[in-house]
C-alpha cells in the first residue's frame, strides 16, 4: 500500500502563523501596513503671540499716558495743591492710563504661558529658559497691577479736591510715574528669549538678537538707578517680539 504525504493547507494555520512563516499578515501574506512617510505638521495657535502684540501696543500707551500726567511736573513739583489742582484737569488721560496699563498686565500673562510654552518645545529637556521667560513678564504684569491700584481712589476723588489730602495727591502723583514704569521684567525675559533663540535654536535666531540687544537694554537700565527708563525700551521689546511670534514663526 502506496501512502502520499501532502503539504498542509492554509485552512489549517493556526490565525497568524503565515505572517510569522513568510513575514506577511494573515493567511495573504500582505506586507504591514505602515505610516505615510511624512505628515503635515498642524500649525500651533498664535492667539497668545497676538495678546502679546495687544500687550505691548497697550504698554506703550499706559507709558506714554503716565507721561502726559507729570507733564507740567516741573511746575508743580514741591507744591502738593498744584499737584493736586493740575491732576484734577486730566481725568479723561488718568482714565486711559488706568485702562491702558490693566488690560496690558492681564495680556502680559497670556503672553507669558504661550512663550513658555513655545521654547519648551525645542528647548533642551529640563531647561530653565522657557520658565524664566515667563517669570520675567509675570514680573511686568504685577509692576501694571499694583502701578493701576491706587487709580479708583484718585481718579474719582479729584472731581472733588476737597476730599483729598494734597500730599497723599503728591504722592499718587509719583506712584503713577515709577511703578507701572518697572519693565526690567521683560529685559529678563528678553535675555532668556536671546539664550534660547541663539544657543539653543528654540526661537528664530532674528527673535534672539531683538532680545539680546532690546531684552539686554531693558535689563541694564532696570537693574541701574535709571531703572523707570525700562518702561521705554520694555513695551518695545514686547511689541516686537510678539509680531515676531504671530507672523514670523512658522513652527
Amino acid at each position: 500500500m502506496t501512502t502520499h504525504d501532502t503539504p498542509p493547507t492554509t485552512a489549517g494555520r493556526a490565525p497568524g502563523a503565515g505572517a510569522a512563516a513568510g513575514g506577511g499578515t494573515g493567511a495573504t501574506g500582505a506586507a504591514p501596513a505602515t505610516p505615510a512617510a511624512s505628515t503635515r505638521v498642524r500649525p500651533q495657535p498664535r492667539g497668545w503671540a497676538l495678546a502679546g502684540t495687544a500687550a505691548g501696543l497697550t504698554g506703550l500707551v499706559g507709558i506714554q499716558a503716565s507721561m502726559a500726567l507729570g507733564i507740567n511736573w516741573e511746575q508743580t513739583a514741591g507744591d502738593a495743591d498744584a499737584i493736586i489742582a493740575d491732576l484734577s484737569g486730566r481725568t479723561a488721560t488718568l482714565l486711559l492710563f488706568h485702562t491702558a496699563t490693566i488690560v496690558s498686565a492681564l495680556l502680559v500673562v497670556v503672553f507669558a504661558a504661550g512663550l513658555s510654552r513655545r521654547l519648551a518645545q525645542q528647548a533642551p529637556a529640563g531647561s530653565l529658559l522657557p520658565s524664566v521667560a515667563a517669570g520675567g513678564l509675570l514680573l511686568v504684569a504685577v509692576a501694571g497691577l499694583l502701578g493701576s491700584g491706587l487709580d479708583t481712589q484718585f481718579m474719582f476723588g479729584l472731581a472733588d479736591t476737597d476730599l483729598i489730602v494734597p500730599e497723599s495727591g503728591a504722592f499718587f502723583s509719583d506712584w503713577i510715574a515709577t511703578i507701572p514704569w518697572l519693565w526690567v521684567g521683560a529685559g529678563l525675559s528678553g535675555v532668556a528669549v536671546a539664550v534660547a533663540a541663539l544657543r539653543h535654536a528654540a526661537a528664530p535666531r532674528w527673535l534672539g538678537w531683538v532680545g539680546a540687544v532690546l531684552g539686554g537694554l531693558t535689563l541694564l537700565l532696570g537693574i541701574s538707578p535709571l531703572q523707570y527708563m525700562a518702561g521705554f525700551t520694555g513695551p518695545l521689546w514686547l511689541l516686537v517680539t510678539a509680531i515676531g511670534f504671530a507672523v514670523g514663526d512658522r513652527r
